[in-house]
């Protein structure tokens, strides 16, 4: 490594922050991280000299302008070189880009292939990318800007945390976790080929495998997560996933706090370019016509009754068991109910034997729809959430935006976005009859049309922009700084 990462970075570095990230909503998205990653680079551009680091993939090469390569890594251990591209997107975003073809431009997600399984060198794909962001924060990859700070996500680039220890890197860091549930466990035998000691191995073992992530926690100088309630949650073993005694001890130093996300102005109904009526909360006439919509496209006839849909992952934390369990009680009620997402093939399974069950009442579309789901928060009524547990959620600050009250399990981020009773409806326990009671609360409330209103405005009119989150991150961005000060 060269001298310049063992410089102490002048005080304005702090403000120079390289965002690396695995997803980005503008090129691919596989969840509610590359959403995040759109807009909160955009959100602190006007304080801080944010850019993004992330993989080349095929649709990330496709989708940019001009990519000029301003630098490169070299191959180290089992990690092979790569090009460093640049590129600005079209709002004057800086946005760099990990060039290697043998690892990142394929068929497939950023995590699996078409048929849904993981990649089976994603050790070395994201290793290689947490390897060239320390590279960079160092000064060792060729490029003329340097960051004070690494933001990483996830545990795709979570790993960068202990190469920027290992080297002595005077560059910090900060690991925003998603979602703990995802840790990045790979086979210890793969240590050498990711360019880890022996040594170091101990910080990232994981019942006898290497997890990235949890390499990342015992090396960032500090840790948060996306919701507050989320943070206190996940030092606990019921939602710690066998990291809570790693994340107690960094909450015990001050080093672990929560921002709860916020969500872009495009979602803003008197103007989304998404929706076939447009509306306010003065004027809520456009959403009949968007439930209209919605129910033509999923196949199904027009209705007095409350509409129910579902946006989400169709996998086992969502809790779609729950809904299929409680859909026979919407329908028996006179409520219809649509579901878009993709996931899991059971949970797709389950989802589309309950469409055949009902047909007519429920409908069920696999996949994804970017315009069908926005049309689907702004013409339904009730939004169901009955996740198991929740980072944070954007789909309930969506629904709410466009005045669909969120049903939701209490906990994590819906605790912290939801206030039950007045933006929406939250119930305790990842039970069905718990789900199914506090449907029955929102069926009384849909009847009495004054208090139906009064919540969808208060709902609509719930902060829930970047602004806030902006000036934490911008907080938590200069005490990181001075973690090593």
């Amino acid at each position: 490594m060269g001298l310049t990462g063992l410089l102490t970075p002048a005080p304005e570095a702090a403000r120079r922050v390289l965002f690396v990230v695995s997803e980005m909503a503008d090129f691919v998205k596989a969840g509610g991280l590359g959403d995040v990653a759109a807009a909160l680079p955009r959100a602190l551009r006007d304080r801080a000299d944010m850019r993004v680091l992330i993989p080349g993939y095929r649709e990330v090469l496709e989708r940019t302008g001009p990519i000029e390569v301003v630098g490169q890594t070299e191959a180290h251990a089992g990690l092979p070189a790569c090009a460093i591209g640049h590129t600005v997107l079209e709002d004057g975003l800086p946005v760099y880009v990990l060039i290697c073809p043998a690892l990142y431009e394929r068929d497939g997600s950023p995590y699996v292939d078409r048929a849904g399984q993981p990649w089976a060198d994603n050790a070395v794909r994201f290793a290689t990318l947490s390897r060239a962001a320390a590279l960079i924060a160092a000064g060792d990859a060729g490029l003329t800007w340097q960051p004070g700070l690494l933001h990483l996500n996830d545990w795709p680039c979570a790993l960068a945390a202990a190469y920027v220890r290992w080297t002595g890197c005077a560059a910090t860091c900060l690991l925003t976790i998603h979602n703990l549930a995802y840790q990045g466990l790979f086979p210890t035998a793969l240590a050498a080929e990711l360019g880890i000691a022996p040594s170091q191995c101990e910080a990232l073992d994981f019942h006898g495998q290497l997890s990235f992530l949890r390499g990342g926690i015992v090396h960032a100088d500090r840790v948060n997560t996306v919701s507050v309630s989320y943070a206190a949650q996940i030092t606990s073993p019921a939602e710690g996933c066998g990291l809570d005694g790693l994340l107690s001890g960094r909450a015990a130093l001050g080093h672990l706090s929560g921002i709860v996300n916020g969500i872009d102005a495009s979602w803003d109904p008197s103007t989304d370019s998404h929706l076939p009526a447009h509306f306010d909360v003065r004027n809520f006439d456009g959403r009949d016509h968007n439930a209209r919509h919605v129910r033509r496209a999923f196949g199904l006839p027009e209705s007095r009754g409350p509409l129910f849909a579902v946006v989400s992952r169709l996998v086992h934390q969502k809790g779609l068991d729950m809904t299929c369990d409680v859909a026979p009680q919407i329908v028996a009620a006179g409520g219809q109910l649509v579901i878009i997402g993709g996931g899991e093939p059971e949970v797709e399974a389950q989802v589309l034997a309950l469409a055949r069950r009902f047909p007519g009442s429920v409908a069920a579309y696999i996949g994804f729809d970017e315009t069908l789901a926005r049309r689907m928060f702004a013409g339904a009524d009730f939004l169901l959430m009955p996740s198991r547990f929740e980072p944070c959620g954007l789909s309930q600050m969506y629904a709410q935006r466009f005045g669909c009250l969120p049903i939701a399990h209490a906990t994590g981020g819906l605790i912290d976005t939801v206030d039950d009773g007045v933006t929406g409806f939250l119930f305790n326990g990842p039970e069905s009859d718990m789900l199914r009671r506090c449907v029955q609360r929102a069926f009384r409330t849909f009847r009495q049309p004054r208090l139906m209103l009064a919540m969808r405005r208060a709902a609509m009119l719930r902060p829930s922009g970047w602004d806030v989150a902006g000036m934490h991150y911008m907080n938590l961005y200069q005490r990181t700084s001075e973690a090593r000060a």
